[in-house]
């Protein structure tokens, strides 16, 4: 006979025998016991907590003629027939695989028929969570009046996905994470019943990797075993999980006490170099961290739960202090967070290393963790010792200039108040006057014109973070060199100064649209209204004197070099807001031209 994997040889055929979930399985005998089952079930937990096991054991139990005490025999021919998946009263359903409405639509039209040899039709739909919202509505109905003798199991890892219909109409029973005790005890039974020897403390290495699913651990023992030669060693468990050995980690933790940064990086570069991957690692050291502020507080019950602790691991506890602990934890935990985002977590984990050989020893009461006294309230004779014996002297100093200046500044601390009310914050963007005063010398109305027309097409070139950002702006002056941008906001304008990418991809848009290649200038609006001001004031000054120059000199010459600034001053004055007369008078002009002046009738106000 071919060999079976361990968690199938040892799959649990009675409820007494589900490791770790007594309240789910003594109410599922009970249930059947007082004959009040209900039509339909919904057993939830994490993979490998007895979901699917249960429900195959309560089909048996529920048909079996010979149950006792809510048991089934596992030896007639209705117990034998659902163990071996030939009874056809009992159907289980991969949900993952079988999720369209028609496969729903199937087994509503079966249930409609009695059952063949059994007393109850069951269904067990595995994985339930992955039909579709088709599938679910067609099933609501038959869950809600299932036909006589009929009963549902819906199992899955993730409840939040099953619509709140569906769940208000079954009993649910919540699987939860086996305890690593339990898991190592069950252990240990199957590898006695297999006659094979075995280190107490390789079980706890598997229990811990597996997480609290009793299928993961069978796996792993599985794979331990084929590792193994003979006897299963912790070696042999540290070996093919990949997890730390307790040496390796007493070197880790006392290098990080004891401030040694070079030792740390060594030890943990040699782990890497083994080929443990920085996840483990991170774990491995959170869960010691954890046990040595356990086993400081409660060490009979961290003895029970991991057998064999070594000497150098009851050393660290007796001169770690608990603050240390926890500064500790929190720098692993926030890389353990870090590292599930980046593709080089080694990077992440020597970081976390130089931290915690670099972190001061601090006591509980000053991070204000375990007492009521919060790390504002700490005192300053506290701080400097926490910090260094050398800086006391530099902060008695500065307690004495704080003292003198409270004294010196107290009669004039309303004025200065009421003149800091009245200072407006400067703008943090420094307007590029010289740049924008180059492009107005030589900016064109046509040029501009042509710009805007383009703009909205320039915009669906870009990326959409790049169009959010430009939706802002908009061009207000251009030349055959030069292009300036105006932004509502001072903070967008400043972002997309900064961003070379997004000026090259505008360009680039120019270029590939017009033929166009300026150098983009962003400046905020309101910056813009006073450098165009100054700049129609500065060319308005002027004018006398190049009135001068023109009668003096070449008329023609004079003619063609100031042919564009008139122009670009023309434009930009058209830009100024018209008074409110000139824009009433406007509107009354086009209301004539378009109503015919015996429709208009002016009524002033």
């Amino acid at each position: 006979m071919t060999y079976q994997a361990l968690y199938r040889v040892w799959r649990s055929q009675r409820f007494d025998t589900i490791v770790g979930q007594q309240m789910v399985t003594q109410t599922l005998k009970n249930a059947i016991i007082q004959k009040k089952t209900s039509h339909a079930y919904l057993f939830t937990g994490p993979r490998g907590t007895g979901k699917t096991s249960a429900a195959k054991i309560f089909a048996k139990a529920i048909n079996c003629p010979n149950n006792h005490g809510g048991e089934p025999c596992n030896e007639c021919d209705i117990c034998l027939g659902i163990t071996e998946g030939r009874l056809n009263d009992v159907i289980e359903i991969d949900a993952a695989s079988n999720n369209g409405v028609e496969e729903i639509r199937d087994i509503r039209e079966k249930v409609k028929y009695a059952p063949t040899q059994a007393e109850f039709k069951v269904y067990i739909i595995d994985e339930v969570h992955m039909l579709s919202t088709g599938a679910f509505n067609a099933l609501l109905k038959t869950l809600e009046e299932p036909p006589k003798n009929v009963i549902f199991i819906l199992a899955t890892t993730e409840p939040h996905k099953i619509p709140l219909t569906i769940i208000s109409r079954t009993q649910r029973f919540d699987f939860k994470r086996i305890d690593t005790g339990d898991i190592v005890t069950h252990m240990g039974h199957i590898l006695t019943e297999m006659g094979i020897d075995h280190d107490e403390q390789s079980l706890y290495v598997i229990a811990r990797a597996a997480e609290g699913g009793m299928r993961d651990a069978l796996s792993i023992l599985d794979q331990a075993l084929s590792f193994s030669e003979g006897a299963l060693t912790v070696n042999d468990a540290l070996q093919v999980t990949g997890s730390l050995t307790f040496e390796r980690m007493d070197q880790l933790i006392e290098a990080c006490q004891s401030n040694q940064t070079e030792t740390g990086l060594t030890v943990l570069h040699d782990l890497l170099a083994e080929g443990k991957e920085s996840s483990r690692i991170l774990e491995d050291l959170l869960l010691y961290c954890r046990d040595l502020l356990m086993f400081q507080q409660a060490p009979n019950l961290l003895a029970n739960q991991n057998g064999q602790l070594t000497a150098k691991f009851k050393e660290l506890s007796t001169t770690f202090d608990p603050a240390q602990i926890y500064q500790f934890i929190k720098i692993l935990s926030d890389t353990q967070k870090e590292i599930r985002f980046t593709n080089h977590p080694d990077i992440y984990l020597e970081v976390a290393i130089v931290k915690l050989a670099n972190l001061r020893p601090v006591t509980v009461e000053q991070v204000g963790i375990g007492s009521s006294t919060s790390v504002s309230s700490v005192s300053k004779e506290q701080m400097s010792e926490a910090v260094n014996p050398d800086i006391s002297e530099l902060i008695a100093r500065l307690d004495q200039l704080e003292n003198k200046f409270k004294s010196m500044a107290q009669p004039k601390t309303a004025q200065k108040t009421a003149t800091r009310a009245k200072t407006k914050p400067q703008a943090t963007y420094r307007l590029p006057k010289e740049k924008v005063y180059q492009i107005l010398d030589e900016a064109t109305r046509s040029r501009l014109i042509q710009v805007q027309d383009a703009w909205e097409e320039l915009l669906q070139l870009l990326t959409v973070t790049q169009r959010a950002m430009l939706k802002a702006s908009q061009p207000v002056a251009a030349s055959d060199k030069g292009l300036v941008l105006t932004f509502d906001y001072e903070i967008v304008c400043q972002r997309a100064s900064e961003d070379t990418e997004l000026q090259a991809r505008v360009v680039a848009g120019l270029e590939r649209l017009l033929q166009y290649s300026p150098t983009v200038i962003c400046i905020p609006s309101d910056g813009w209204k006073v450098i165009r001001r100054e700049f129609i004031q500065q060319h308005q000054a002027s004018e006398p004197e190049k009135k001068e120059t023109r009668s003096k000199n070449d008329l023609k010459m004079a003619d063609t070099s100031l042919e564009e600034p008139p122009e670009t001053v023309a434009f930009l004055t058209g830009q100024e807001e018209p008074d409110e007369e000139e824009q009433a008078a406007k509107i009354l002009n086009q209301a004539v031209d378009f109503f015919g002046e015996t429709m208009i009738e002016v009524i002033d106000d």
